[in-house]
């Protein structure tokens, strides 16, 4: 009996990797004849963007510089809204990777509760020092 040759086989297809997230455009629209300052302005705009689904977590936001220009304002006047926004917990800087949209769901906040409440204890720190902790230091 004669086993027929199968086909030579081409080498497989590399993997294509997932398409990495793109930095969001910003429609952010200043009030030059607002009486809020001017990093206030954009940070009432990505907030609320970020509120209304407009940008939703993991979302990379420009760079300062690129918002800067796109604006028509100085570096430093984004790096301030950047900031107060990351204070805020809207956004986090990830070092040279960019600055992201924070998941602003449930699950997030209980992982840094649990992180901070694991630290605490494993310092030993006792619960009612934390808590006395805690409030001293909120703003």
């Amino acid at each position: 009996m004669h086993t027929p040759i199968p086909p030579p086989q081409s080498p497989p297809e590399p993997a294509v990797p997932p398409p990495a997230k793109r930095t969001a455009r910003l429609d952010i629209h200043l009030d030059p004849t607002s009486t809020e300052p001017v990093f206030a302005q954009i940070c009432a705009a990505v907030s609320g963007d970020i509120a209304a689904g407009r940008l939703p977590a993991g979302t990379r936001l420009p760079p300062t510089r690129t918002l800067a220009t796109q604006l028509n304002i100085a570096v430093n006047t984004v790096a301030k809204a950047y900031r107060e926004l990351e204070m805020q917990g809207y956004i986090e800087g990830r070092g040279r990777r960019g600055t992201f949209v924070r998941d602003q769901s449930g699950a997030a906040r209980e992982r840094e509760v649990m992180r901070f409440v694991t630290t605490m204890h494993s310092l030993g720190i006792p619960l009612e020092e934390t808590l006395d902790l805690v409030r001293r230091a909120w703003p």
